[in-house]
């Protein structure tokens, strides 16, 4: 299945263009030129050079953990450092704010005898960014596929895809995790009756503020919201207690833009993103606009994964699984809703996940079921991708997560 790619369908281009001397001379340099200095600029005014990478490679299939790379910002380069002792099928990753602590969910459906998930905590060593197993907790609910570190690092939430509910573990002064001090168990269904005969929690994000939490729930087709008291770690239903998509999209993951005034989920079933106006003060989502993540005309079988909106704010990706593709989009400043702007063939099966750095010059592809990790400069003009030449062979990568270490 050929992907289509159509990077340069942005509507006034060359406005933007003028914008900056930098874009202006990314026509001339190239991409790969112009990346290397949006790092470069980044790097002036943050001093950071390099990021560890962390990768989940799932272990349920294949043998693997929690893998360390390094990533040159100026160049994009991708460098293998270390892997963890194989860990029990980690899933997603969340890195504590203060650096010190890595957390994982353990995509299982029996810890210590019971049918439950579990989260693992990590000490990350300072100097080279080895991880130390500190302890496990239950999530409360089998496979636990999702997870998230409050912006003030006082508890990490957990998404149970299999048991279809959510919960807060609290974290202690040591990055230890105490036992859950809320769950919450979604009730319902929606249409689908393959997929939706029951609830399915498949993300939970906090809001900028970190007064809620927003879990995306594909059986149930809503965004459920929770008020979120981060410091006691509990969960309480909003007013309004969700927002819907369409029926059978199968709601997965969810982004803010990084102005806090728009939010985006992407359909697992429907191959959609959703894009919804924010109310901060109520923790209030309200449906703007669907759009399809396929191309026109394609025809096969396909599940979206990822969505993540550049640092920037003016581009969105989405994650294609079967047209094994990016979908790119452009955000429009004013009222948040999308436009495409093309598709980048993955170079590989099932991008289950991908990461975009910090800078905002690279995205890294992790194709699950091709077992690689492939690199893709970022133009800062058109928010097009351009492969580097990398890739990276990783055994079921599952999660991407980057961390500053050069200063």
């Amino acid at each position: 299945m050929a992907a289509h790619r159509n990077p340069g369908a942005l509507p006034g281009l060359s406005a933007r263009l003028v914008l900056s001397v930098l874009s202006v001379a990314c026509l001339g340099l190239g991409l790969g030129a112009c990346a290397r200095g949006m790092a470069s600029a980044k790097r002036g005014s943050t001093q950071v050079d390099k990021f560890l990478v962390y990768v989940a490679a799932r272990t349920k299939e294949k043998g693997g953990g929690i893998h360390r790379y390094h990533l040159d910002t100026a160049t994009g380069k991708l460098t293998w450092v270390g892997v963890t002792a194989e860990l029990a099928n980690p899933s997603f990753l969340a890195i504590h704010p203060n650096k010190r602590f890595l957390y994982a969910v353990n995509e299982i459906s029996n810890f210590q005898g019971k049918r439950e998930g579990a989260a693992s905590a990590f000490a990350i060593d300072p100097a080279t960014g080895d991880l130390t197993l500190l302890n496990q907790q239950s999530t409360c609910g089998r496979g636990p596929c999702h997870l998230v570190v409050d912006a003030e690092g006082k508890c990490v939430l957990a998404a149970n895809y299999g048991g279809g509910s959510v919960c807060a573990l609290p974290i202690g002064p040591d990055g230890r995790l105490g036992k859950a001090t809320a769950s919450v168990q979604h009730e319902g269904h929606s249409v689908n009756p393959k997929r939706q005969k029951g609830p399915h929690a498949h993300s939970i994000n906090v809001s900028p503020d970190n007064r809620f939490a927003f879990a995306a729930d594909l059986g149930l087709d809503k965004i459920l919201v929770y008020r979120l008291d981060a410091a006691k770690g509990t969960l309480a239903p909003n007013t309004p207690p969700s927002a819907a998509t369409a029926p059978g999209a199968g709601p997965r993951h969810f982004a803010f833009h990084p102005t806090g005034r728009f939010a985006y989920v992407i359909n697992e079933l429907g191959n959609t993103v959703t894009a919804f106006s924010y109310d901060a003060a109520k923790g209030m989502l309200t449906q703007m606009q669907d759009i399809t993540t396929l191309p026109a005309g394609f025809a096969g079988e396909s599940y979206t994964a990822e969505v993540q909106v550049h640092p920037s704010g003016k581009w969105l990706y989405g994650s294609n699984r079967g047209h094994d593709s990016i979908a790119i989009f452009a955000i429009d400043p004013a009222t948040g809703k999308l436009t495409p702007a093309g598709h980048e063939p993955t170079q590989g099966s099932w991008p289950r996940n991908f990461g975009i750095d910090p800078s905002g010059a690279w995205l890294l592809a992790a194709n699950r079921k091709a077992d690689n990790l492939v690199v893709f400069g970022i133009d800062p003009a058109t928010g097009a991708l351009k492969p580097t030449g990398q890739v990276i062979a990783v055994p079921a990568p599952v999660c991407v997560k980057f961390m500053a270490i050069g200063k």
